[in-house]
């Protein structure tokens, strides 16, 4: 593959990763920004402007055929929606957790996402877990409880995310290399637009919505939430041909450390020491899974799964 062929030290190929993963992590700065709109606004927003976006994408590239291809295979199409619905509903609960103070918890839900995914490649899949995967799933689960039982409540915020980007990546694997970034992006919203649209109609009707409605600043960056989704999501897949997905695995971590240290050191939000003592837990489990990760990938050409963020 063109990614294993490369040198690891593709200045361009990092250089792209990072750039995915720093926007990524700095998605609560910008989504805080929309906060006057409410979650469900602004994931309507963001589902229409990312479908015109692809569209015009798609048609600047001249991937017509591709995308004409693509949603003629009814497997593909299928998926590919049943994708949308998925990360639709982690985007929105992404969105909920940051204008309700839990961006932390949003962290928290990145963070054990590879142990999610992990633990999906053996219930789905029906994959085995070497002993260093069981070990990390084990310290993860401790932790999990470890939060709950200090902070007085389950991390649902974290759990849902973690799952539904689990189950989106879980059916973006079955894809494979068969459908490019922008044409799978444009079906995942396809479907959705048309709902979007008439759900933001709807607001501006009965006088709920705020686009247009609370100044040029909110109106502009509602607008751009569709060229926000894009542009990582395009850098990934670029950063992706160019680097070893090792590597790739690694930097996805980059994303998370940013949304912890913003909901910790920016917004205040309240870390006891439980929480902290599960926080541990679940970087040493990250560390249990990366060394094995690494270490199976020299041994037998394996490679990490990277992660696509929000």
């Amino acid at each position: 593959m063109p990614d294993q062929e490369r040198s690891p030290l593709d200045q361009k190929g990092l250089l792209l990763a990072f750039s995915a993963y720093l926007l990524w992590g700095a998605f609560p700065l910008y989504f805080e920004l929309l906060s006057p709109a409410g979650s469900f606004e602004i994931i309507g927003h963001r589902i229409l402007w990312t479908f015109l976006f692809c569209a015009v994408g798609i048609a600047v590239r001249r991937e017509w055929v591709h995308l004409r291809e693509v949603m003629a295979n009814r497997k593909l199409f299928w998926g590919l929606t049943g994708a949308g619905v998925l990360v639709s509903a982690n985007w929105t609960i992404y969105v909920w957790g940051v204008l309700n103070d839990h961006i932390v918890d949003a962290a928290l839900g990145y963070f054990i996402n590879p142990l999610v995914t992990v633990t999906l490649a053996v219930l789905v899949l029906k994959e085995k877990l070497r002993a260093a995967q069981k070990v990390a799933v084990g310290i993860g689960l401790v932790a999990v409880v470890v939060i709950a039982l200090g902070y007085g409540q389950v991390p649902w915020v974290a759990l849902s995310l973690a799952a539904t980007f689990g189950l989106y990546g879980l059916v973006k694997k079955q894809v494979g290399g068969i459908v490019s970034p922008l044409a799978g992006l444009t079906i995942e919203t396809t479907l959705l637009a048309p709902v979007a649209l008439v759900f933001l109609g709807w607001l501006q009707v009965t006088g709920a919505g705020h686009y247009l409605s609370e100044g040029p600043g909110l109106t502009i960056g509602l607008t751009l939430a569709g060229v926000v989704t894009a542009i990582p999501l395009l850098l990934f897949a670029a950063a992706s041909s160019r680097i070893p997905l090792s590597m790739m695995g690694l930097i996805q971590y980059l994303t998370p450390v940013i949304q912890f240290s913003i909901g910790v050191w920016l917004n205040h939000e309240v870390m006891p020491t439980p929480r902290w003592i599960g926080f541990g837990l679940v970087w040493v489990a990250l560390v249990v899974l990366t060394v094995d990760s690494l270490r199976a990938a020299r041994g037998r050409d394996l490679v990490i799964e990277p992660e696509v963020m929000d």
